[in-house]
C-alpha cells in the first residue's frame, strides 16, 4: 500500500482543512488508517483512526469534538476534517495503514505516507 496525504496549509486559527489520504496498491479497503501529527521536537501521536469499514472510529482526547475522520473506499481515500484549529494543532500530520484494528501505537502500523504541514496562526 502506497499512501499519499495531502491538503495541508496555513490557516488562522479557528479555521478548518481536511486532510486526505489517498491509497494505492493492496487492496485499501482491508485496512484500519490512522492519522498521527508531529511537531518540532516532539514524538509522532496518534490524532485519529478508523476501522476497515468506516463503522468504528477512535480520535485523540485533544480532538475530539473538532475533527472528523472518514473514508471512502470507492476513492481509496481516508479523509480528517479539522474544525477549530488551534495553534497547538500545527504539526506535520501523517496516515499510515495497518492490516489490524486501529491502534493508538504507530509502531503496529506498517505503511505510512509523506506527511503533510499543517501551520495554525494566531
Amino acid at each position: 500500500v502506497q499512501l499519499q496525504a495531502s491538503g495541508g496549509g496555513l490557516v488562522l486559527a479557528g479555521g478548518s482543512l481536511r486532510l486526505s489520504c489517498a491509497a494505492s496498491g493492496r487492496t485499501f479497503s482491508s485496512y484500519g488508517v490512522g492519522w498521527f501529527r508531529q511537531a518540532p521536537g516532539k514524538e509522532r501521536v496518534f490524532v485519529a483512526g478508523i476501522g476497515i469499514s468506516g463503522g468504528s472510529t477512535k480520535y485523540a482526547d485533544s480532538v475530539k469534538g473538532r475533527f472528523t475522520i472518514s473514508r471512502d473506499n470507492a476513492k481509496n481515500t481516508v479523509y480528517l476534517q479539522m474544525n477549530d484549529l488551534k495553534l497547538e494543532d500545527m504539526a506535520v500530520y501523517y496516515c499510515a495503514a495497518t492490516p489490524g484494528d486501529v491502534s493508538t501505537t504507530p509502531i503496529w502500523y506498517d505503511y505510512w505516507g509523506q506527511g503533510t504541514l499543517v501551520t495554525v496562526s494566531s
